[in-house]
């Protein structure tokens, strides 16, 4: 397994901006109605790997099927660089869009295929 590192992460504008921390060793391509128009590539980790640097103030909140995911997205660009949500056990969770990382090379990473469809 990797060793986790600090990667900065923001949309296409720049005004939402974070960092996060991850090893990179769990990355998925979903195939639901958001992730596969979106073209996302995720990875997920703990609230406290994540810091939101910038642009809460330029996030706009879209939920849909259960209405559990925050899939949020900057209002100027359009960009869901990450998502707010709940994972196994409670705990709160951020699915970062692995394709909005600086320095990751998408292509150097194993991909898992989830069936987000058929949830």
């Amino acid at each position: 397994m990797p060793d986790a590192k600090t990667y900065k992460g923001s949309c296409h504008c720049g005004k939402v901006s974070y960092e996060v921390t991850t090893d990179l060793a769990s990355v998925i391509a979903c195939n639901c109605s958001m992730c596969s128009r979106a073209g996302t590539v995720l990875t997920f980790v703990p609230v406290d790997q994540f810091k939101l640097l910038s642009g809460e103030e330029n996030l706009t909140d879209y939920r849909f099927n259960k209405h559990v995911i925050h899939h949020v997205f900057c209002s100027t660009c359009g960009i869901k660089s990450f998502a707010r949500g709940t994972g196994q056990g409670g705990k709160e969770m951020r699915a970062v869009n692995v394709r909005c990382l600086e320095g990751v090379d998408v292509d150097q990473l194993e991909i898992k295929k989830m069936d987000g469809r058929s949830r």
